[in-house]
């Protein structure tokens, strides 16, 4: 159906627009759990705040399952190397995810008041930890991780966990959490009514104002960065192995692809416009429009991470020859067509579902919906 190189740059868009999905809903939902202390001063507003999202926030998070389940299938030597290189703030994530769950099933079991606390600062802290991990791991790319690969293929690591956490990185870590708050608030105030939705009004307001802001800062940062190009490569139409290309590192090579290719300068710039109408809209009380824009806002950010990598994903610092590429990291022909096939077909149909699943979920939440349905919400 399609040449090797056509399919591996399909996966790319894929397995991009699934990360984007998952920051798109499961973003709302990290915003949320880290607004519960800012937005919800008693009990009853607390469960308006997770109510809101207590129906879908687990379809939500099957987007980062399926995503990793592609990296899995699709970029195995990428899946292999990054769980390596970055073992211990996944372990993190994943130990902040545990608490969700957990969070959302035990703390209206007990009527005391700190048990109930307890649990809400859990669920806050299992917003905000992934929020900012995540944009540190994709900080670290942009620099690039201590990682190669010997002749056969065995990678090593010589990094340590601190050097994540770099300015840069931690920067990105920032730029992550005030967009993931900036959707959360938005969420909460299509949502919910009265003192949390004005709240979340408020917080909306503000973290549209400093999401653009930041991000505009950090493109500013990037350029300043020492980014990679492949100088010379293999008939990419071909399997390759990583080792097969030769790489250079350059200052502002990450934003070359603005100078190709000028109409890409529509994906930074929605991220930044559409951060400052979230706050704009927030501030006029156009709660649906802010909410599209919010969203549109946090996918616009991830694709521009992702078209500025192009065609890396796992950039090497200390080995750059070892960097893995859309070109170098996948599977084989077989396998991408195979997957393709099976997207094509269940893919609509999640993306139905989904949109059923929210349909019926619609309205907004009150404190009067907890009072009429007690033992029926979380």
């Amino acid at each position: 159906m399609f040449d090797y190189e056509t399919l591996k740059f399909i996966w790319w868009i894929l397995i991009g627009a699934l990360f984007v999905g998952f920051i798109v809903t499961d973003g709302f939902d990290f915003g949320v759990g880290a607004l519960l202390p800012i937005v919800a001063k008693t009990d009853e507003e607390r469960r308006v705040a997770i109510n809101t999202i207590g129906a879908t926030w687990e379809g939500n998070q099957v987007w980062l399952v399926t995503a990793g389940g592609a990296l899995f299938a699709a970029w195995p030597l990428i899946y292999a190397a990054s769980f390596s290189v970055l073992y211990i703030p996944l372990m993190l994530v994943l130990f902040a995810l545990f608490f969700r769950p957990v969070g959302f099933d035990y703390r209206s079991k007990e009527n005391n008041p700190q048990w109930r606390q307890a649990w809400d600062y859990a669920l806050c802290f299992s917003g905000v930890i992934p929020a900012i991990l995540f944009g540190v791991a994709v900080g670290n790319l942009f620099i690039g991780l201590p990682f190669q690969f010997d002749d056969n293929m065995m990678v090593s690591y010589t990094g340590h966990f601190v050097d994540l956490l770099n300015p840069f990185a931690l920067f990105c870590g920032v730029v992550s959490l005030s967009m993931i708050v900036l959707h959360g608030a938005s969420y909460l105030h299509l949502r919910t009514e009265g003192q949390v939705a004005e709240r979340a009004r408020r917080v909306a307001i503000i973290t549209g104002l400093s999401t653009a802001i930041l991000f505009s800062l950090g493109g500013l940062f990037v350029a300043q960065l020492k980014g990679y190009h492949i100088s010379s490569i293999p008939d990419v139409n071909t399997p390759l192995s990583p080792l097969m290309k030769t790489v250079d590192r350059s200052q502002g090579s990450w934003l070359t692809f603005l100078h190709v290719y000028p109409v890409l300068w529509l994906v930074p710039l929605t991220g930044i416009l559409g951060a400052l109408f979230s706050s704009f809209a927030a501030y006029q009380k156009w709660t649906g429009f802010a909410f599209i824009s919010s969203a549109k806002t946090s996918a616009a950010i991830v694709a521009t991470a992702g078209v500025a990598l192009f065609p890396f994903v796992l950039p090497s610092s200390s080995h750059p020859q070892s960097s893995l590429t859309i070109w170098d990291a996948t599977s084989s022909y077989l396998t991408l067509e195979i997957m393709l096939g099976v997207v094509l077909v269940f893919l609509p149909i999640v993306l139905g579902y989904t949109a059923w699943v929210y349909y019926m979920m619609r309205g907004k939440i009150s404190e009067q919906t907890i009072r009429d349905n007690q033992h029926g919400l979380y």
